[in-house]
């Protein structure tokens, strides 16, 4: 072979290594950031949500009949830490056990009240909801209190504050997938809710007014 066709294919050789080579290290390059590329957490799901706030709903119930368990308010705490750290399975899971418990903490108490007084028959407690809302994007709670289905009148919002207050902390600012219980409007509180609602004076998004604070220590 000529020494012109030996460095002919000399060259060759390494042009195709070089394109190797910068194929091998383009692969790399891509493949690494996707590999290191990491879903941010994005919170609690509003199943999860609403399963946390249920929980706490029954364990309130059965605080305030007495029959509340030490341990449920700890397991309700670890369901929040869990949704907080985007461990729903988990967080729902919890929940669902201090919702479940609560309920057998109140089933025993009324129970032990039945055997006591037998000649009594058990009452079935008329809920003090009308029932729920899941909140849309576009929602506030002026207009949710002023649909038809609701209250049909805007004013009442601070009720609807008022009975979600644990999930609400600026009654100007609410978020999609969020429920709320819509309790029923009796005389003395829908007074209370229509007054506040005409006086609650100037607000600021983000902040929690005094008036409103006033309003819910009522």
């Amino acid at each position: 072979m000529k020494p012109t066709e030996l460095l002919k294919v000399a060259a060759i050789a390494v042009l195709t290594s070089g394109m190797i080579v910068g194929c091998q290290q383009t692969s790399t390059g891509e493949a690494a950031p996707e590999m290191a590329a990491e879903e941010e957490c994005q919170g609690a799901t509003p199943e999860v949500r609403n399963a946390i706030y249920a929980a706490k709903l029954k364990n309130a119930r059965a605080r305030n009949l007495g029959a509340e368990w030490e341990e449920n308010a700890k397991i309700i705490e670890e369901a929040e830490q869990a949704a907080a750290d985007c461990q729903n399975v988990r967080a729902k899971i919890l929940a669902n056990k201090a919702e479940d418990a609560a309920a057998e903490a109140i089933a025993a108490l009324q129970g032990a009240e039945t055997t006591v007084v037998e000649a009594e028959e058990p009452v079935e407690e008329e809920s003090p909801y009308i029932g729920g809302y899941l909140v849309v994007s576009g929602d506030n709670l002026w207009n949710i209190s002023g649909q038809d289905t609701i209250y049909g009148d805007p004013y009442m919002w601070p009720l609807i504050y008022k009975a979600n207050s644990g999930q609400i902390k600026d009654a100007d600012l609410i978020y999609p997938g969020q429920y709320f219980y819509i309790p029923k409007a009796k005389g003395e509180e829908r007074g209370a809710a229509i007054a506040h609602a005409k006086n609650r004076g100037a607000w600021t998004l983000g902040e929690t007014e005094a008036s409103d604070l006033d309003y819910l220590a009522q």
